[in-house]
């Protein structure tokens, strides 16, 4: 799309202002390179669309294609002008917590979205040992209903099938309970206090999740209406 004007504004959403754009800045911005990687973190996107995207962000210098190293297909990598755009998604996310978010519609809950930021919310060095395994029961779900988190050393990887280890820590949940915590809307206490959320395994771990697995980087900013 193009403005035909000279307004920075007008120049930057020539580049930005397409569907899907933000969301795969913000996907390469929290590590993805890969093509399967970008669409875990947008289920909806379909493949000749991210493709289209992805050529065009690279065509337009926000991105740069480099070939798989003995492998087919190829990775890709923020340029300068693509990583100047974090602080762009930071507070398009403080506003859209302020401003956009309200209350979560059931077709918003994504559990597969979630588990993703999971994973990337783990810290493994605040981990005791060598490997921990985590185990996910979402109650309310019939698909996807269980997951596990294995972190071995300085390695996260998820998992929908038992990957026949002990579990170190369980969450019996429902998945609206695990967002609305993850992203700061209730609080673990609470969410246990009300009988939503059930959390086994050492007080060691399960006193102190927050110090292990973070929150969403936006957690704790409040609607705009809750502002005085």
């Amino acid at each position: 799309m193009e403005y035909k004007q000279f307004c920075p504004v007008a120049k930057a959403s020539e580049l930005l202002g397409e569907k899907w754009t933000f969301l795969i800045i913000r996907e390469a911005l929290m590590g993805a390179t890969r093509f399967n990687e970008f669409q875990r973190g947008m289920a909806l996107i379909s493949p000749t669309m991210l493709t289209k995207r992805l050529n065009e962000l690279t065509e337009n210098g926000l991105m740069v294609r480099k070939k798989i190293n003995m492998q087919k297909g190829y990775e890709y990598f923020l340029s300068e002008a693509g990583k100047d755009l974090y602080p762009v998604i930071m507070q398009l996310g403080d506003w859209g917590m302020k401003w956009a978010r309200g209350q979560m519609q059931n077709s918003e809950l994504d559990v597969e979205l979630l588990m993703i930021y999971l994973v990337r919310s783990i810290k493994p060095e605040k981990l005791a040992g060598n490997e921990t395994t985590i185990q996910f029961n979402f109650t309310d779900l019939e698909n996807l209903k269980k997951w596990w988190i294995v972190v071995q050393n300085d390695e996260v990887d998820v998992c929908l099938e038992d990957p026949g280890r002990d579990v170190d820590v369980w969450f019996n949940t429902d998945l609206r309970t695990m967002i609305e915590v993850w992203m700061g809307d209730t609080t673990y206490k609470k969410a246990i206090r009300e009988s939503r959320l059930k959390l086994l395994g050492p007080p060691q771990l399960t006193s102190n999740v927050s110090r292990w697995m973070a929150y969403s980087i936006f957690a704790g900013i409040p609607e705009a209406v809750e502002i005085d």
